[in-house]
């Protein structure tokens, strides 16, 4: 894990509104807006949220353009898959990474226009 620790990334997934986050990007890049309204949680909850998650690196932000041309924030998933192992009285977390390419950035960024 890069930026916290185990403990602090179990802590992280056992909170119901980081998971709902989390689980909302599978479907795709989402705003803070969008996430509020799927997850029904209050701006500033989804922000705390989304700060720890990024600080995990659990999540990324990605600019976006509207058809107007406004730059705003969209949120993707960085995440598969979490397992946890137990063994011999220790436990290990291992964290696997959606693929992020340059392209998919690139799709990911104009999802958003249509």
């Amino acid at each position: 894990m890069d930026a916290v620790g185990d403990d602090e990334l179990l802590a992280l997934l056992e909170d119901e509104y980081a998971r709902a986050i989390i689980a909302e990007l599978t479907t795709g890049p989402m705003s803070v807006s969008e996430l509020c309204t799927a997850c029904e949680m209050s701006d500033p909850t989804a922000y705390r949220r989304l700060d720890r998650l990024e600080a995990a690196d659990l999540v990324a932000e990605r600019q976006a353009v509207d058809p107007d041309g406004h730059h705003y924030k969209r949120y993707v998933a960085t995440v598969e898959d979490v397992t946890v192992t137990f063994v011999d009285g220790t436990y290990d977390i291992a964290v696997t990474r959606s693929s992020q390419d340059p392209a998919d950035r690139f799709t990911d960024l104009f999802q958003g226009l249509s």
